[in-house]
């Protein structure tokens, strides 16, 4: 039987990070992990060159959980200048791409690699690929935890689980922190797919599915809109739906059976338009000056484009209006975990300690990243919560736990 002060369950980006910090700090480290290839989902994000977080990502409005504010100390306690000075120090190149999405230069692997190094300085010891794993909680006060798989027997002073969501199962992706959360009797919020494409019926196919690959940027929301934001971002329309990064944002916020309003021409003044050019142009003109031209088409609907306002009622430009300004659709369902960049729910904040990340009734455990309840907007913001809620349980381990030398 090994001991260590601490072991970290999951080597994603979460647990590398909390791993390099706590060993960096005098403990003793243990980093185990079920896959047989570390960092799969960092490697892929981006598009292989890594959003690794937001300059807006301290801003926990930006994030989705049950306690909207449980979020606001880990990302306040460690922000996205705190990340950019380490990769400063690893000379790890980043550019800003869009609305303060910063990605890597060298691409992913350069954030992969920073890790490594970071682990190696605090003499992380890695195991990996642990199956069968199992966290025993101590029996009585004053013992030690223990982590058991396949070449691995452990007690450590404290646990920290860290082994994602449900995303992207083809690399690995499992339910661990779930089941592991309600085996010992903890409350979590079931998981569905964000940041996920959206599918829609048959009907709307077949009225717009020939506008597969067609791009532009829109306003979209929920319909009625409630609490949910309305973002500014590109929609791109597919064979089976809707995605791009406006539908990616909303379908975080969207329950099943609920209708989204899409402004398809944001800051236009189209019922201005038909009234100042009621006589002098027709709806086709009007309607393409805004919209390309495959969806001006589509959504002029029965009124012929060589028609001019003139001839349409009120009521009749009203709805040509509504229409285009509030495009309502009314999706399906989505594409599933199979593509899904994250997933949504988790371990109920509730169960933990806001700033730390340790689960209240159980001395010793800390959560961290995305298999707890708040899940960040698309753009950089869900590796920023990694670094933060790993930082946050990091900084409560050192202060809590006196090192011990690890060994058998």
């Amino acid at each position: 039987m090994e001991r260590f002060d601490v072991a970290v369950v999951g080597a994603g980006a979460a647990g590398q990070f909390c791993a390099a910090l706590v060993g960096q700090r005098g403990l003793s480290v243990v980093l185990v992990d079920h896959a047989v290839k570390l960092g799969e989902k960092i490697r892929i994000s981006g598009g292989g060159r890594c959003n690794f977080t937001n300059l807006d990502a301290d801003d926990e409005r930006r994030f989705l959980s049950s306690d909207p504010r449980f979020a606001r100390h880990a990302l306040r306690a460690y922000r996205p200048r705190d990340f950019l000075a380490l990769l400063r120090a690893h000379r790890v190149g980043f550019h800003e791409k869009h609305r303060g999405q910063l990605f890597c230069d060298q691409g992913s692997d350069a954030i992969i690699a920073m890790l490594a190094a970071e682990c190696a300085a605090g003499g992380v010891r890695l195991r990996h690929p642990v199956r069968g794993l199992v966290i025993r909680p101590p029996s009585e006060a004053g013992r030690r935890w223990t982590v058991e798989g396949a070449g691995l027997q452990a007690e450590v002073g404290a646990v920290v689980v860290a082994t994602g969501g449900l995303s992207v199962p083809a690399i690995g992706a499992s339910d661990f922190a779930w089941t592991f959360a309600r085996n010992l009797g903890l409350a979590t919020i079931a998981p569905r797919p964000g940041l996920v494409a959206l599918t829609c019926d048959e009907a709307w196919r077949s009225r717009f599915g020939d506008l597969s690959g067609l791009a532009l940027p829109v306003v979209i929301g929920l319909a009625p809109r409630g609490s949910a934001p309305r973002f500014e971002e590109d929609l791109l329309f597919t064979h089976r739906g809707l995605s791009g990064p406006a539908a990616l944002q909303i379908s975080s916020y969207r329950d099943a059976g609920q209708a989204l309003s899409i402004d398809l021409a944001p800051g236009a003044d189209l019922a201005g338009r038909l009234q100042a050019e009621a006589t002098t142009t027709t709806i086709g003109r009007i309607v393409g000056d805004l919209l390309p031209r495959r969806l001006a088409a589509a959504m002029l609907g029965d009124d012929p484009p060589t028609v001019r306002p003139v001839e349409l009622s009120r009521s009749r430009q009203a709805t040509l209006v509504d229409r285009i300004r509030r495009f309502t659709v009314t999706p399906t369902g989505t594409e599933g975990m199979r593509k899904a960049e994250v997933t949504c729910g988790g371990v109920a904040t509730a169960e933990l300690e806001r700033g730390t990340m340790a689960v209240r009734r159980w001395p010793g455990l800390y959560l961290i990243g995305e298999g707890v309840d708040v899940t960040g907007w698309l753009g950089g913001y869900n590796f920023q919560w990694a670094w933060a809620s790993a930082a946050a349980a990091a900084l409560a381990i050192a202060g809590r736990i006196q090192p011990q030398r690890a060994g058998r």
